[in-house]
């Protein structure tokens, strides 16, 4: 972690002058200043005794997701029923700064045992988060927040993907197995059929692929990019991720691949929605049936079955797939990660919150996380399956080990919002091609990396 809470050390600075002699304060001093080697080795010892010699069998869990507050609780009444721990739950309200709410219970002595943290947000702890390396969920998933310099120290309690989705019933009548579209000629050729079929087919357009800048770009800048980034490669591989960071570049010869595939996908889009449409009119024509092909993720299956849900039952309540943007040969991954993990803090009742973890990880947390809340479960040994649309295709993947990393989620904030959806649109209204693109991305990142530029 290379971030402390940056945006609170003010307050620590008051907080320290008026309480010095407190150890939670000196503690907290040492930990937003800079001196993190003198904290691990002045500190661990007496935190990992305080953890140990805790034998609270209260848990308090702060739960991100206000929408599945009440399956929470069920979580909790479940394993009280079964271990006799409490878990209090309480859950972020929407709308609220999750993030400034926690800042403010660490201040105030009232941090939570467990608590939601995205992938940015993780930054904010560093040096405060309980290691879980050696617990035996672990061994069954992949999607575990490790840290290089402090282990294991998020839990994933759910999964989304990315990845091309499609309508399975509109490719079936059309004659065309997804699983046999492994290379972007391939592709080209089934998206030709698709075409050639609208009419009796009801499609408006083969695929449903937008590009608006002002609302979009985290969907072409983060999502679609993403797959640039990883697609195809093993979760712990950061080749081009790193290129970003370090060399403030991109790989000429993947980029122009990618960029060739986002060409293809442009063609045969709808030419109402690729330079001006919505998010809400791109879902809402998928469900449907409007295209066979959409550039969203797991996410919208609650759309599906929320918002749009009377247009997706007047189109069959069609079965959902998802395939891989196949750009280049022996791509075969969709990129699959939590949105967000559980973090337990040193200063908590450390190995009961483990043991709560554990639980979650195994036969009755699953049950509860997958058919009550209705979450994909990270985890390859689960054998439940929720009734979102898009769960068991995001299972069966995970199963196979057929995922890639969301590293996207480590690029310079406000990339997408401030270049790179810039260039997506640009691309899509004719005013470059692949190799144009190739060289307005790679620009795009230098200037954004090296000079800041958010106009």
């Amino acid at each position: 972690m290379k971030k402390s809470l940056c945006g609170i050390v003010l307050c620590l600075s008051i907080v320290a002058t008026l309480t010095a002699c407190d150890k939670k304060d000196e503690l907290t001093e040492k930990v937003f200043g800079v001196n993190m080697a003198e904290l691990r080795r002045a500190d661990t010892e007496n935190i990992t005794d305080n953890a140990n010699a805790n034998t609270n069998t209260t848990i308090k869990l702060f739960n991100g997701k206000a929408e599945v507050e009440a399956q929470i609780r069920q979580l909790a009444e479940k394993y009280k029923a079964e271990t006799g721990v409490t878990v209090e739950v309480e859950s972020a309200q929407s709308g609220v700064d999750v993030q400034a709410t926690l800042k403010a219970y660490y201040l105030s002595d009232k941090m939570p045992d467990i608590f939601v943290c995205e992938s940015s947000s993780f930054a904010n702890w560093g040096g405060l988060l309980a290691d879980m390396s050696d617990q035996d969920w672990t061994k069954d998933t992949k999607s575990a927040l490790t840290d290089p310099t402090y282990g294991v120290i998020g839990f994933p309690y759910a999964t989304e993907a990315i990845g091309l989705v499609y309508n399975a019933d509109i490719l079936k009548r059309a004659g065309i197995d997804a699983s046999t579209l492994t290379s972007p000629e391939l592709v080209r050729k089934a998206f030709e059929k698709l075409e050639q079929q609208k009419g009796s087919l009801g499609l408006t357009a083969v695929v449903g692929y937008c590009a608006e800048d002002q609302n979009l770009s985290w969907s072409t800048g983060n999502h679609i990019f993403g797959n640039y980034i990883d697609a195809g490669l093993d979760r712990a591989d950061t080749t081009y991720i790193d290129m970003i960071n370090n060399e403030h570049a991109v790989d000429h010869d993947r980029m122009l691949k990618f960029a060739a595939f986002v060409g293809l996908l442009q063609q045969y889009s709808d030419p109402d929605l690729v330079l001006t449409g919505t998010y809400e009119d791109q879902v809402k024509n998928f469900a449907s049936g409007r295209y066979a092909f959409v550039t969203q993720g797991s996410w919208i299956g609650a759309v599906l079955t929320g918002d749009d849900a009377a247009e997706y039952a007047s189109a069959g309540n069609f079965e959902i797939g998802m395939m891989p943007y196949v750009f280049d040969e022996g791509i075969d991954t969709i990129l699959a990660n939590p949105p967000s993990w559980w973090a337990v803090m040193k200063e908590g009742n450390v190995e009961a919150s483990k043991a709560f973890l554990e639980w979650c990880a195994e036969d009755s947390g699953q049950k509860i996380l997958v058919e009550e809340a209705g979450f994909v479960s990270p985890f390859t040994s689960c054998r439940y399956v929720a009734s979102d649309p898009f769960a068991k295709v995001l299972s069966d993947y995970i199963a196979a080990g057929k995922t890639s990393n969301w590293h996207w989620m480590d690029m310079k904030e406000g990339i997408a919002a401030n270049a790179l959806g810039r260039e997506f649109n640009r691309y899509a209204a004719g005013q470059m091609d692949a190799d144009g693109f190739t060289t307005a991305i790679g620009v795009a990142i230098k200037d954004y990396y090296e000079r800041g530029k958010e106009g």
